[in-house]
């Protein structure tokens, strides 16, 4: 059975651990091998630098969400039932992933400029996908917004800080159904008789 996939998998976990409490910058490939349980030269078997873990944090971070959380927004429904299901599993993908999610976020300015530019494609893909379906919805007079993309980054930003406070025991059912609300009653400005919502949260 090949475990690599799980190894590096709690490699990037511990290693976000580390980064959140000692600061990518104040932290060694010592004391991240430490953090994981292994000697520092089976750590430099999976990664040769400290940024490199990073990158591979900050990539997951970015990747797998586009890779499938997206995937909601292909389903049938209206703008408003699309965008409420994207809002859920990204929330729920945040709350799972909530370290690794803040140091991508925190650490971003330490990547190289090449692998920063890589993760930035990512998010502004996904950027670009919220925006799309914010634009389908002012279509059809389902949001009274006026500018999807600011409306986009806007959404973003607020889940994605969710990632500086959010508690292991908090109730992420009632996290998404208020997330949901903020959203799309707020920022966006649902029409009056639309469906979807947080009556509506697909789980």
């Amino acid at each position: 059975m090949n475990t690599e996939p799980s190894r590096r998998d709690s490699i990037l976990a511990a290693a976000a651990e580390y980064f959140a409490e000692q600061g990518y910058h104040s932290a060694g490939m010592r004391g991240i091998a430490d953090s994981v349980g292994i000697k520092g030269a089976s750590l430099y078997n999976h990664f040769g630098s400290k940024e490199e873990i990073l990158y591979a944090i900050a990539l997951k971070m970015t990747r797998v969400p586009v890779e499938e959380n997206l995937l909601v927004l292909d389903e049938t429904g209206t703008p408003t039932e699309r965008l409420t299901a994207l809002i859920d599993v990204h929330l729920r993908h945040l709350a799972v992933n909530r370290v690794e999610h803040l140091v991508s976020l925190r650490e971003l300015s330490a990547l190289t400029e090449e692998h920063r530019d890589r993760v930035v494609e990512y998010r502004k893909y996904y950027q670009r996908r919220v925006r799309d379906v914010i634009a389908a919805g002012i279509r059809a007079e389902e949001f009274g917004v006026d500018d999807p993309m600011r409306a986009a980054v806007a959404i973003l930003d607020l889940m994605n800080g969710v990632s500086w406070w959010l508690r292991d025991d908090y109730d992420i059912d009632s996290l998404v159904s208020t997330y949901v609300d903020y959203i799309v009653d707020g920022i966006l400005r649902r029409r009056v008789g639309v469906r979807g919502g947080a009556d509506e949260v697909i789980r």
